[in-house]
């Protein structure tokens, strides 16, 4: 049986992996660059980023929707994670 690996956050709480670092960085947005199109501070997309919060699932659509992607293409639930 294969053994799962999850992201774990503090507290050992599952979170969200996602891939908005790199979709930001193909575009060459800085995080304010994000944060300013998706009308969030640039601390809440570094704490995205990181995997200290999970956006709201409004805010994960938007995400999406600014990429152009489905929204299991930028996050992965941590079910599903590996």
């Amino acid at each position: 049986m294969r053994e799962q690996s999850h992201a774990r956050g503090s507290g050992g709480v599952l979170v969200m992996e996602n891939r908005l670092r790199v979709l930001r960085a193909e575009r060459n947005w800085s995080q304010g660059d994000l944060a300013e199109r998706l009308e969030v501070s640039r601390q809440s997309v570094n704490a995205i980023e990181t995997g200290k919060y999970d956006p709201s699932l409004p805010l994960a659509f938007r995400i999406a929707e600014l990429f152009g992607l489905a929204i299991e293409d930028v996050f992965v639930s941590p079910s599903r994670a590996n």
